[in-house]
């Protein structure tokens, strides 16, 4: 699985609102600049973050985003899901999906495919914005 711009620069806004926890909402135009992020394309990735529950929108003159949780309870797991779609790097290991393949059952790669998905998913959902921001203090 790679990840796309969607999620890198998804998991970079969502590392901005944490660092700023706490102290009200951040505008869009301040987190596009300090991430050099579009602020067009931002705005349809906070749409789509709003639209899961991870963050809040505040209309007004102070406006703008904030977290929905504390970042010690945002998985990393969570957000490139809701950016990415499913954490696998084969179809026929997505959770949930019927194997179309006639040689699930019997496919060694398979077995790799698995291992590789869940050494993804153990990091990604081991990992909270918290994590990062910890992570960000040391650079």
């Amino acid at each position: 699985m790679r990840i796309s711009t969607r999620g890198k620069y998804g998991v970079r806004a969502m590392l901005e609102l944490a660092m700023g926890y706490g102290q009200g909402p951040i505008p869009l135009k301040v987190i596009a600049e300090r991430q050099q992020i579009s602020e067009h394309y931002l705005e349809q990735l906070m749409g789509t973050l709003r639209r899961a529950g991870l963050v809040n929108s505040v209309r007004g003159a102070q406006g703008g985003y904030e977290l929905a949780f504390p970042p010690g309870e945002i998985k990393i797991g969570q957000i490139i899901r809701v950016l990415e779609g499913p954490i696998a790097p084969v179809e026929c290991v997505e959770d949930g999906v019927d194997p179309a393949c006639e040689r699930f059952e019997a496919c060694a790669t398979r077995l790799l495919w698995e291992r590789l998905r869940d050494s993804m998913t153990e990091v990604l959902d081991s990992t909270t914005l918290a994590d990062l921001c910890e992570d960000a203090a040391s650079l």
